[in-house]
C-alpha cells in the first residue's frame, strides 16, 4: 500500500535482520514482543492519511529508527528448543537454525546474545564467530557479564592486527520475562564512548518496543539483573504468598490468584503514574484497621529486610555468573 510520509512507508521497505544467538526463554520473550510491536507498527503505517491516527500512535512512528528489523532468525542447539519456539510463536515467519550460529551471525544486521552466561566464551570464543561479528552490532542480554569481557573473548579469537577489540560494537542490556506481553522492564548500560546516535536509537526502539527502558551505568548493571531480570520472579512469589492467605480465609484459588494479580497491578500502576510507595500504603491505611494490623504482622516477620537481602544477594551471585564460563 502507498502511503504518502516518510514515517508512513511499508516497514518492509527498511528492514534489516536480527539473529538471537542462543534463543532461550528470554529471547524468545523479547522475540514475541517484537514481532507484536511490528505488527502494531505495520497496522498503524498503513492507515490512510483520512483516517485519525490517535496521538500516541503518530509519536511511535515518529521515533521509529531509519531501518528496523523485518526478518528474524533464532539459532538454537537442539531440537526441542526449536520446537519451543515454533510452540511459543506458532505461524510466525522466524528461520530457526539448529547448531549453525555462524550462518546465523553471516546473515545478521544485528545479533542479539542470549545464551547462558556460562556459556559466552565456548559460543563467541572462535576465530569465524569473532570475524563474523566483527563491525556488527552485538546486544548481550547475559546475566553478569561485562561488555569488557566479551570484547576480551572476541579479540582473543582474532589476529588482533586485524580485528582490534574497537570493531566490535557491544551493547549490554537487562530485560525481562514479560517482553512476552511488552511490559519488560529494561536496563541499557551507558556506553563508553557513546553509541553513533544511529545504533542508540536502534537499541532503545528495540527495548522500548517491548516495555519501558532506563539508561544507567555500567557499575548497576547487576544490581539490574537482580531487580529486573530476577524481579518477576520475587513478585511472583509475593503474589502466590498474598493468593495463599486468601484462600486460608476461603477465597477460591482462582478468584485469589486474579484479585491479587489485579491489585498488585493497580498498585503498580499508581507508582508508576508518580505516587510514592509510602503515600499508596498511607492512604489505604487507617488507625487500628485491617490494613495497620496486616502490615503489623508482616513487619514483625521481617518480609522488607527479607526482600532486600533477597534481592542483594541476587546481585551478588549475578556479578559472578560471567566468571564461571
Amino acid at each position: 500500500m502507498q502511503s504518502s510520509g516518510a514515517s508512513n512507508r511499508d516497514i518492509s521497505d527498511r528492514g534489516m535482520t536480527l539473529t538471537i544467538l542462543g534463543c532461550g526463554t528470554l529471547g524468545t520473550a523479547i522475540l514475541s514482543g517484537i514481532l507484536s510491536s511490528l505488527s502494531d507498527l505495520q497496522n498503524t503505517s498503513s492507515t490512510s492519511s483520512d483516517d485519525k491516527i490517535p496521538s500516541h500512535d503518530q509519536a511511535s512512528l515518529e521515533d521509529v529508527p531509519p531501518r528496523i528489523p523485518t526478518r528474524f532468525i533464532a539459532c538454537v542447539t537442539s531440537e526441542s528448543s526449536a520446537s519451543r519456539i515454533r510452540k511459543a510463536l506458532p505461524d510466525q515467519d522466524i528461520t530457526i537454525l539448529q547448531n549453525e550460529n555462524l550462518r546465523g551471525i553471516h546473515e545478521s544486521d544485528v545479533v542479539l546474545l542470549g545464551c547462558k552466561p556460562q556459556k559466552v566464551k565456548s559460543i563467541l570464543g572462535h576465530n569465524d564467530i569473532a570475524e563474523a561479528l566483527y563491525g556488527k552490532l552485538l546486544i548481550s542480554i547475559l546475566a553478569g557479564v561485562p561488555t569488557s569481557q566479551i570484547q576480551g573473548i572476541l579479540a582473543g579469537a582474532t589476529l588482533l592486527n586485524n580485528y582490534g577489540p574497537k570493531g566490535f560494537q557491544i551493547v549490554r542490556a537487562m530485560p525481562n520475562t514479560a517482553s512476552f506481553i511488552r511490559e519488560s522492564m529494561t536496563v541499557i548500560a551507558t556506553s563508553t564512548p557513546p553509541l553513533p546516535k544511529h545504533l542508540d536509537s536502534f537499541v532503545t526502539w528495540i527495548f522500548t518496543s517491548i516495555g519501558r527502558v532506563v539508561h544507567l551505568p555500567p557499575e548497576a548493571m547487576d544490581a539490574s539483573t537482580a531487580l529486573c531480570g530476577s524481579g518477576p520472579a520475587f513478585f511472583a512469589l509475593v503474589l502466590e504468598a498474598i493468593a495463599d492467605g486468601a484462600v486460608a480465609m476461603g477465597i477460591p484459588r482462582a478468584q485469589a490468584q486474579l484479585m491479587a494479580a489485579q491489585t498488585m497491578k493497580g498498585t503498580a500502576a499508581l507508582v508508576l503514574n508518580g505516587e510514592h510507595p509510602v503515600g499508596v500504603r498511607e492512604k489505604v491505611m487507617t488507625p487500628g484497621g485491617c490494613t495497620s494490623k496486616g502490615l503489623l504482622v508482616m513487619e514483625d516477620g521481617n518480609l522488607r529486610s527479607t526482600l532486600a537481602r533477597g534481592l542483594e544477594e541476587a546481585t551478588i551471585v549475578a556479578s559472578g555468573l560471567g566468571k564461571k564460563s
